[in-house]
């Protein structure tokens, strides 16, 4: 079968690729489309360490082809998206409603996939750039089988990050003011997620001004190119700044931008050992900085409640999609996608 292979020097589209069947508790499924996430970009740049020779992609949609023992909750057939959480279920984190604290769900890779016989590691215990991947049982969330496949493999990773970093983590109430410090596709699903949570103001910050009409689109009130520009509308600062960009300057940048009790959310991936610094004393009048992790998703919770609000019109899915290629053009999908011509490229199989 046809997948997207890091070998730790390059990356290839390969046509014999190889994965085993489904074991107790896992789910086989047939990927449709697959969305080109900057972090799947970020393995390959070293910027998310990772060990190779890795079947990449983690934001996928697909039809269950075949389940394991004890998995009662999908079916052959059933559409479902994935997200990248392999979480126990039975941890005190799981219990208290954390999966993405689960520390078996960040532990080592599994290898479902060989090439040749050798095993390859499986990226975010997800691997949705392949015709096949198995998962854990938890992974696979049933969706509704008139939302498109195309549109609904963003839910596994760019909605559940930046509309439950909205949600989930932050928890911008109505009235609450929101900056956003980047457009791309993360940045994109915090507007509509600060849209959906009642926010009156919205300030998308992006140098590139092409991003400004489907900044808007999602739920931006204002467009700058220029976080200096911010003060401007809102004198005293935001309730919440996020920072969705990974650029250990923009950190200070979020932080700046903060009024009295003011929230600074972290999103953007720096590289592991990257610094940022800041005057300790900025975060007095109860400012904080929130890391956020997966958006603090409860996926099988979350990607249901985004179904429906899609299905109402009120999260934005396809609109997300701005162009879709054949898993063979992958080289092209990141041309655009770092070029910034998308909001997210999507793979199809």
């Amino acid at each position: 079968m046809r997948g997207v292979v890091f070998d730790g020097k390059r990356v290839r589209v390969v046509d014999d690729l190889e994965v085993r069947d489904p074991g107790p508790g896992e789910v086989l499924v047939a990927i449709a489309a697959a969305g080109l996430c900057h972090s799947d970009l970020s393995v390959v740049d070293g910027t998310i360490p990772f060990p190779v020779p890795v079947v990449l992609g983690h934001e996928g949609a697909g039809v269950v082809e075949a389940v394991g023992p004890g998995v009662v909750h999908v079916a052959p057939g059933d559409h479902v998206a994935l997200s990248t959480l392999a979480n126990c279920g039975a941890c005190a984190d799981c219990d208290r409603g954390r999966p993405t604290m689960c520390r078996k769900a960040i532990g080592m890779p599994g290898r479902p996939f060989s090439r040749g016989g050798r095993p390859h590691h499986q990226f975010a215990s997800n691997s949705s750039f392949a015709e096949r991947t198995v998962v854990k049982a938890v992974q696979a969330v049933k969706i509704p089988e008139d939302i498109p496949l195309t549109s609904a493999a963003l839910m596994g990773c760019g909605v559940l990050t930046g509309v439950g970093a909205v949600l989930n983590r932050a928890k911008v109430d109505r009235g609450d003011t929101v900056v956003v410090i980047g457009t791309g596709g993360i940045g994109l699903n915090v507007l509509q997620g600060a849209r959906i949570a009642g926010a009156p103001t919205i300030v998308a910050v992006d140098t590139n001004p092409e991003k400004e009409a489907v900044a808007r689109r999602f739920g931006a009130t204002h467009f700058l190119a220029s976080a200096d520009a911010v003060r401007e509308v809102l004198p005293t600062g935001a309730d919440h700044v996020f920072e969705c960009v990974g650029h250990t300057g923009l950190v200070r940048t979020a932080i700046d931008l903060l009024d009295r009790h003011g929230q600074a959310v972290l999103l953007g991936m720096t590289a592991p050992k990257a610094e940022a610094s800041f005057p300790p004393a900025a975060m007095f009048l109860d400012k904080s900085i929130l890391g956020c992790r997966y958006g603090s998703s409860r996926p099988q919770k979350d990607i249901a409640l985004y179904a429906e609000l899609y299905r109402s019109g009120t999260l934005l899915l396809d609109e997300l999609v701005t162009r879709t290629y054949p898993v063979e053009d992958f080289a092209r999908a990141v041309e655009d996608a770092e070029a910034g011509r998308v909001a997210r490229g999507v793979l199809m199989f």
